[in-house]
């Protein structure tokens, strides 16, 4: 009987020993899987920690909005972009509005309503970003850029632009801008999906980027052919005597007897401007032409009438030692736009005769 329960405690001891070395067996085997192995443990056994990570990764990709959004940081850089760009030119019409273009008629009313367009489209597209306020921002940005060449071209509401420094860069601003926020809006078509049944070709990056680029190559071109065609308007012709001198009379205008050109254009004095000498020049002589000297008196005027030399050789009329200059918003004789307004660096003031 001991020789039984011997060899029956035997077998028990191989059967444990057996048992080991399987479970030896299928540890290293799972052990290979999780290494690179492809057996039907190779995922079940993993630590547990890395199936928690697993797990709330995965819920925290499938939360809304937990994803950037492709293109998304590119899409805030062109709405700031855009917003301080019509911010830009908004600030630059405010500043000609306020130095004398509200004084011309119809001009200056549109000036203003550039300046609230302009600001109130900055701060919706830089908060909102919708393609339908970045793509109103390029349209505004288009039609303010024709505005400018119009009114340089043929002129506006009997106003005529004349090539300065502040409207050719509020023109370059404004084909930025109009560049920067159709790509933005056409962006944001994309990111929402509206343009997926265009073609592939048509609805890519690169063409999004080359239509607007020629767009905004032809504005730059227009923009500068009209710029190299505009200048310093020269001031009305004026009637000559025999000996061949301009002649500047007075003029009854408003109820004031006031001095003009023999076409009826009023004549202006700059305040900044000390005795025989003129300090209107450049930007500020488009606006405010000289009247070229020297001149003559014709019926009714009893002042002083001389000539200086400006700093440019030309020859300036004067009365009684005040230069001389009309005013580009005086479209037709008898207007008096520039009187007592602040524009370019000082007031402006029609001269009165006495009569």
């Amino acid at each position: 009987m001991q020789a039984a329960a011997d060899k029956r405690r035997g077998r028990h001891t191989g059967n444990r020993a057996e048992a080991a070395d399987r479970g030896r067996v299928a540890v290293g085997c799972r052990g290979n899987d999780r290494s690179g192995g492809h057996g039907p443990d190779a995922t079940v056994n993993r630590p547990a920690g890395e199936d928690v990570i697993l797990i709330m990764s995965a819920v925290h990709r499938l939360q809304p909005g937990s994803r950037p959004q492709p293109g998304g940081r590119s899409l805030l850089g062109l709405r700031v972009a855009g917003a301080g760009l019509l911010a830009a030119t908004a600030a630059i019409h405010l500043d000609l509005y306020l130095t004398g273009y509200r004084t011309i008629p119809t001009i200056g009313t549109l000036f203003l309503l550039q300046v609230i367009a302009g600001f109130v489209l900055a701060a919706a597209a830089l908060v909102t970003g919708r393609w339908l306020v970045t793509g109103a921002g390029a349209g505004f940005c288009v039609a303010t850029l024709a505005g400018y060449l119009l009114s340089i071209w043929v002129g506006l509401f009997g106003f005529r632009e004349v090539s300065t420094t502040a409207g050719i860069v509020a023109g370059l601003i404004e084909v930025a801008g109009f560049a920067v926020l159709a790509v933005a809006a056409i962006q944001d078509l994309r990111r929402l999906g509206v343009l997926a049944r265009l073609p592939v070709r048509l609805r890519s990056g690169g063409a999004t980027v080359t239509a607007v680029g020629a767009a905004a190559a032809v504005a730059l071109v227009l923009l500068g052919t009209a710029l190299a065609g505009a200048g310093s308007p020269a001031a009305p012709a004026t009637a000559s005597t025999g000996s061949g001198q301009r002649v500047v009379k007075a003029d009854r205008i408003g109820g004031v007897t006031l001095l003009t050109n023999a076409q009826g254009f009023t004549l202006y004095v700059f305040a900044p401007d000390p005795l025989n000498k003129s300090v209107c020049n450049g930007g500020c002589a488009a606006y405010w032409p000289p009247v070229p000297g020297p001149v003559t008196a014709g019926p009714g005027v009893t002042g002083h009438l001389g000539t200086i030399t400006r700093a440019d050789g030309a020859r300036q009329a004067t009365y009684n030692g005040h230069p001389l200059y009309t005013y580009i918003a005086d479209s037709a004789p008898g207007q008096v736009h520039g009187n007592n307004i602040n524009l370019n660096g000082g007031l402006w003031y029609d001269v009165k005769v006495a009569g």
